[in-house]
């Protein structure tokens, strides 16, 4: 299931990460932001994403993992 979350990591971290980056720059404007707040808020996204993949990739572990006897 690791390999699954960090398939999914791959989609989801970065964009998670572009959403976290629009922040600073819808709050403060495109000239007006600090670069540091822009590096955080990128990372604090990506850091997100972490969980957030593994919780997509448990579920959907979940739902192709064969249930009951199979019947031919």
């Amino acid at each position: 299931m690791w390999k699954l979350a960090v398939v999914f990591f791959i989609v989801i971290g970065p964009t998670l990460a572009g959403i976290g980056a629009l922040i600073p720059l819808t709050v403060f404007g495109v000239n007006a932001f600090d670069p540091l707040i822009l590096a955080g808020c990128a990372a604090a996204g990506a850091i997100v994403a972490l969980p957030v993949s593994y919780l997509v990739a448990r579920r959907v572990n979940e739902l192709i993992q064969p249930r009951g006897p199979r019947t031919a």
